[in-house]
């Protein structure tokens, strides 16, 4: 028989899997993108919004990573990332692992430091997410640069990156009040028995 803890620990683990796999089919979607021939009287409204969607969206499953891992790192543990971001890589066909080897690092970094990230302040934390975001970003661009690999803008990948810093604390928000993710408190102990 299984015991509550070890059943929410699983339970959220495929809720991660499933959310995962919601971004991606999202991400996969033809969405379409107007175009300026469809632009009437409202010149200027249609451009911006043309604009707007042609710019690249957030990376939803990076900041749901980085909320989770701030929160409950025992949820998500290192081959389940790297599973879920290697699929990820396959099917947007980006170089399979190099992404998937930031995010792993980036994330065992935040896991290696829970007992800090439990006591930051949300704001603190914003700031280390968006540092390891922009670190990220620069030795991916770096890796394809030393290898002679044509890549988007810079300017391209920099809104993806402000995209996600600026969506990261709603998928706090979300993680915390809709799914109930909280911080461990001191003391707490994982389904294992071990401190937390």
């Amino acid at each position: 028989m299984v015991d509550g803890a070890t059943r929410e620990v699983w339970l959220h683990r495929a809720l991660f899997v499933a959310i995962a796999l919601i971004l991606l089919f999202w991400r996969l979607l033809p969405l379409p993108i107007p175009g300026l021939s469809q632009c009437g009287e409202a010149e200027g409204w249609c451009r911006f919004t043309v604009w707007l969607a042609r710019m690249p969206g957030p990376d939803f499953l990076l900041c749901v990573i980085f909320a989770w891992m701030m929160r409950r790192p025992d949820y998500l543990p290192a081959l389940l990332i790297a599973a879920v971001v290697l699929l990820e890589d396959m099917i947007l066909m980006r170089p399979p692992g190099l992404w998937t080897a930031l995010v792993l690092i980036a994330s065992e970094f935040v896991r290696g430091r829970v007992a800090l990230t439990r006591e930051l302040n949300f704001g603190v934390e914003w700031l280390l997410v968006a540092g390891l975001m922009l670190a990220m970003l620069v030795v991916y661009r770096l890796t394809f640069a030393m290898v002679l690999v044509p890549q988007p803008g810079f300017g391209f990948a920099m809104v993806q990156v402000a995209w996600s810093i600026l969506c990261y604390p709603v998928v706090v928000f979300l993680s915390r009040y809709v799914l109930d993710l909280h911080k461990p408190a001191m003391g707490e102990i994982d389904a294992y028995g071990r401190r937390m």
